[in-house]
């Protein structure tokens, strides 16, 4: 049975823990969709990018990624077609009616949609993809097995973390919205979330 090296495990944990709390364009994403939607948005904003992350996994163990790494045309098509749809999740975010930018606790057509805007997202993110690429080898050991099964085993480690960490903003971004709708600065969910989501498209979009 291949499994990942055993001697390899805690530091590839540590390493993936440490990056999987430092805040990132992902996280900062689900923040947005967080304060914008409520934490249930963002609870399915998180578990969307989950699939995205492990679909680059997938890519990344079965090779296909390498595509992304050497082709600098198609890189660039992905990159820019990834920014472009934060751009306008926050446009449209940001030009959204005050009382239907509001968190509905029973989960309203917005809540429904984050999970699928999360899969777009981050399978749009073309960085994802080369840090898979990247990073998995340095603790994949040939003698144990089948690469691409110890690549798929760790990856799907660190997007589990990932998601871990993202649920945690989820719940902290939510809750903070929700307290601010409450109140009389209930315009502030809604522009933070606009553009942030608008800044992260920028900053993708610029970013070499």
């Amino acid at each position: 049975m291949t499994v990942p090296d055993i001697d390899r495990l805690p530091a590839f944990l540590a390493a993936a823990l440490v990056l999987a709390v430092i805040p990132g364009p992902g996280m900062l994403y689900v923040f947005a969709r967080s304060v914008g939607g409520g934490w249930r948005a963002g609870a399915r904003s998180s578990l969307g990018t989950a699939v995205g992350g492990a679909a680059h996994v997938a890519a990344a163990a079965l090779g296909i990624s390498a595509i992304l790494a050497t082709s600098a045309t198609a890189f660039a098509v992905v990159k820019y077609v990834g920014a472009a749809y934060l751009v306008y999740l926050g446009v449209r975010t940001l030009l959204r009616r005050e009382e239907a930018s509001r968190p509905d606790p029973a989960g309203g057509p917005s809540d429904r949609n984050a999970f699928r805007q999360g899969v777009v997202t981050e399978t749009l993110n073309p960085k994802t993809a080369l840090f898979f690429l990247a990073f998995l080898p340095h603790f994949v050991d040939p003698a144990a097995g089948s690469v691409a099964v110890q690549s798929l085993v760790l990856g799907l480690l660190s997007v589990t973390l990932n998601t871990l960490a993202d649920l945690v903003v989820a719940a902290l971004a939510g809750t903070l919205a929700g307290r601010a709708l409450r109140t009389r600065r209930r315009r502030w969910p809604r522009l933070v979330s606009g553009s942030t989501l608008v800044a992260l498209g920028g900053y993708a979009a610029i970013e070499s």
